[in-house]
């Protein structure tokens, strides 16, 4: 406060002796050198309003200029970021490439596959389908997992299948549709479908080589029945799979150990038939297949 009233106190009586000069010399024109006191006064207060108040237009225009260097700083850390951010990418890519290189060239063990596998260009949800591989094959893996898959090796380059399809094992099969007998058995037969059977079976059970098919009577003697020589739960095991597959191999009924299935009706399963008298003749020693 003692600064204000310095300063106010010469202000207030520069403005009273210029008020009292305004009056005597308004009320005294006569007076001499009025006017050039007029003047000076006019122009000390207008002085003195200059040096006190700065003029607004150059308010305004310092604060907008600030305004732009914050908003220039702004989109220079954004365009920074941006830059970071495509350089950090950059190095993941690298890193990435790199670590690859090395899982590929140190693979060394290979697994089982249990099923056909499509294989991806990455772990990625967004990764490309770029062929398959089939099951029962042995692939190279590198050991690395990420989500749901894990990368193999193939043709050199690493790929990637769903996890849970690799096996140390090679995994059991179950008898197939197809395949080529190499047992060297051989059947002369009326039907083709009886050649079917032969082969089919032969492909699967390859430790069977006594078929017959011709004999005088019954569907024998037509040339539409197969008997498979076989007991025990091999025997089962053929009876049960010619029947999973009779449309596949025009199979019409299936007889063995004393029980029958037919298309017919099928829908009651095996089917007890009385006692014929002899292991052969109840059907012990080997499937009986007739088919249309």
């Amino acid at each position: 406060m003692p600064s204000a009233i310095q300063v106010a106190g010469p202000v207030a009586v520069l403005a009273t002796l210029s008020a009292v000069a305004v009056g005597v010399m308004t009320s005294n024109p006569s007076v001499p050198g009025a006017e050039d006191l007029l003047a000076s006064s006019s122009s000390a207060a207008a002085g003195i309003s200059a040096s006190g108040v700065a003029p607004r237009g150059d308010v305004v225009s310092r604060s907008e200029r600030r305004q732009d260097a914050r908003a220039e700083a702004r989109q220079e850390a954004r365009r920074d970021a941006k830059r970071e951010a495509k350089q950090e990418a950059k190095r993941e890519a690298r890193q990435e490439q790199q670590a690859t290189l090395r899982a590929v060239r140190s693979a060394d063990t290979r697994l089982w596959t249990t099923t056909e596998l499509n294989l991806w260009t990455s772990a990625d949800g967004d990764a490309r389908n770029v062929g398959l591989v089939e099951g029962l094959e042995k692939v190279l893996v590198t050991g690395r997992k990420d989500g749901d898959r894990v990368e193999v090796v193939v043709g050199g380059q690493s790929r990637w299948v769903t996890a849970g399809y690799l096996a140390d094992e090679k995994p059991e099969t179950g008898p197939a549709l197809g395949g080529q007998c190499t047992n060297g058995s051989v059947i002369d037969a009326g039907s083709p479908s009886l050649y079917e059977i032969h082969d089919v079976v032969c492909a699967n059970w390859p430790e069977i080589t006594s078929y017959g098919t011709w004999r005088s009577d019954g569907e024998h003697g037509e040339g539409r029945a197969i008997d498979i020589m076989v007991s025990g739960e091999t025997g089962w095991a053929i009876a049960e799979f010619l029947r999973a597959n009779y449309s596949s191999l025009g199979i019409e009924y299936i007889i063995y150990s004393q029980k029958m299935w037919s298309v017919e009706r099928s829908g009651e399963g095996w089917r007890y038939m009385s006692d014929r008298g002899s292991t052969t003749a109840n059907h012990y020693d080997h499937v009986h297949v007739t088919v249309y």
